[in-house]
């Protein structure tokens, strides 16, 4: 939790209260649906919260955007996501309905008005999004057929609208067909050497009517 305050100082008191919920909150349900690895759950704030708001180093969503999480799996990138820009809203999805029920049940249980969470394939989903976030799901090439036409035209932020994928390791060969791919070492904005070789990739799309 030091970790979060130390590298979001701005956090209102309400998002303090929610940020320090995720424990209690993962914790109980993840000994009832195991989510995260029991061993993860010992650094939830490191290897999950913030690694997940390591795209927002990244990208300051504006208001009034709507971001896709493919594959949140517990509710990583998005719940931390959701709990930072709560004007911004989130739909975030998995294949695994008992994933989705922990997103849902923790959603809730922080109060999150700006999160929907549902089980469907990403290929199934209906809407275009400013921003489809999603945490090494598959490789680039397939997640790009996953949900290339779901980008919207208009433009609102310095990024444009596009994929923010957070990936680890050499990715020359996994980008090489990307050439607009652009890849933002973690390691420069977190100091832990769990975020040592941890990238968020930002791959601009266009639009697809």
């Amino acid at each position: 939790m030091e970790e979060i305050i130390k590298h979001f100082p701005d956090l209102t008191e309400i998002q303090l209260e929610q940020f320090a919920r995720l424990e209690a909150l993962y914790t109980d349900w993840n000994a009832k649906i195991n989510v995260i690895s029991r061993k993860d759950i010992e650094s939830l704030y490191t290897k999950h919260v913030l690694h997940s708001l390591g795209i927002a180093k990244v990208m300051d969503f504006k208001p009034g955007a709507y971001v896709l999480d493919v594959g949140t799996g517990g509710g990583f990138p998005g719940i931390p996501l959701a709990i930072l820009f709560p004007e911004v809203r989130f739909y975030l999805i998995d294949v695994i309905a008992k994933k989705i029920k922990v997103v849902q049940e923790v959603a809730e249980g922080l109060g999150l008005k700006n999160v929907k969470a549902e089980q469907i394939r990403a290929e199934n989903v209906k809407g275009d999004f400013d921003f489809i976030v999603s945490r090494a799901v598959t490789n680039m090439p397939d997640f790009v057929t996953w949900i290339k036409d779901k980008i919207k035209k208009k433009q609102n932020h310095e990024l444009k609208n596009g994929i923010l994928y957070l990936k680890g390791g050499d990715l020359t060969e996994e980008l090489q067909d990307f050439p607009k791919a652009t890849e933002y070492n973690l390691s420069d904005f977190f100091k832990d050497e769990f975020f040592e070789t941890k990238k968020v990739v930002h791959l601009p799309l266009k639009f697809k009517a």
